[in-house]
């Protein structure tokens, strides 16, 4: 694909979101970095200018909940949208407090939907080819005890995506998802703490020792705790690919894991 194209990342504060926006511009990309809040502008405006990249990386607040922030982020020439921002919430879903799960379902599902509906309503009326990609997760195919709450945020946005991924073929419009594995951003152990905020003995079903258990499980290995620089070198490719697959499940190992688990699904006994 043409690098005269221009890639908006939101989310690119930290993790794969600043990985990819950092690897792009290297690359000779455009990119617009949306970062969450204002210190981050100047943290990665500062990374750019560093590297040399200020010519490439443009960095701006991009709160993806902030309406005035979208409306600006309305007037940037984009070429591509890469929906990257999110949050989890975890602990177990048949105690966490439903306030909770409707605010990561804000962040991660009716954010992203909101403006991608805003975006590409730009490029057809402009007959422009775009494309749009949504960071879903592993946890958008599986949802295990302990991170259910975030996971099933995912399994919509999966809904979302595959969605707009037919309605927007007629338009010439693309849409992927990449699906990350366990990598070690730090994503998944802040994500593992917000459960600690209401876990109650006094009152849960579930202990928090049981919770922690559960946690150690899922992330305290070393599947769980992947190198991100492959996540990010995949973004990198994905991205500003002309073409590709629809779903990307990275590293290979997990792909295999949830083709089985889909499979199994239909055998499950209850």
């Amino acid at each position: 694909m043409s690098k005269d194209r221009t890639i908006l990342i939101t989310g690119a504060g930290s993790g794969f979101g600043e990985g990819t926006a950092i690897g792009l511009a290297k690359q000779g990309y455009s990119v617009i970095a949306g970062v969450h809040i204002s210190p981050q502008v100047t943290a990665l405006r500062n990374k750019a200018s560093a590297l040399g990249l200020q010519d490439k990386l443009r960095v701006e607040k991009l709160d993806i909940l902030d309406a005035c922030d979208v409306n600006i982020a309305l007037t940037w020439d984009i070429d591509i949208l890469f929906n990257n921002a999110g949050y989890g919430e975890s602990g177990p879903l048949f105690e966490i407090p439903v306030d909770l799960l409707k605010k990561n379902f804000e962040t991660n599902v009716f954010a992203p939907l909101a403006l991608t509906q805003k975006v590409v309503a730009k490029f057809i009326r402009e007959k422009k080819q775009g494309k749009v990609i949504f960071t879903s997760s592993m946890g958008g195919i599986v949802a295990p005890v302990g991170l259910a709450p975030y996971c099933v945020t995912k399994f919509a946005l999966e809904g979302v995506a595959e969605a707009l991924h037919n309605e927007l073929k007629p338009f010439g419009i693309q849409v992927q998802t990449v699906n990350p594995g366990g990598y070690l951003t730090g994503f998944n152990e802040r994500m593992g703490e917000t459960a600690l905020r209401w876990l109650d003995d006094n009152k849960n079903f579930t202990s928090r020792n049981t919770f922690l258990r559960q946690l150690d499980l899922l992330i305290g290995n070393d599947s769980g705790r992947l190198d991100p620089q492959e996540m990010i070198d995949a973004m990198i490719r994905i991205v500003p690919a002309g073409d590709g697959k629809y779903r990307n499940v990275v590293p290979k190992f997990i792909e295999d894991f949830l083709k089985d688990h889909q499979a199994r699904t239909w055998e499950e006994i209850i």
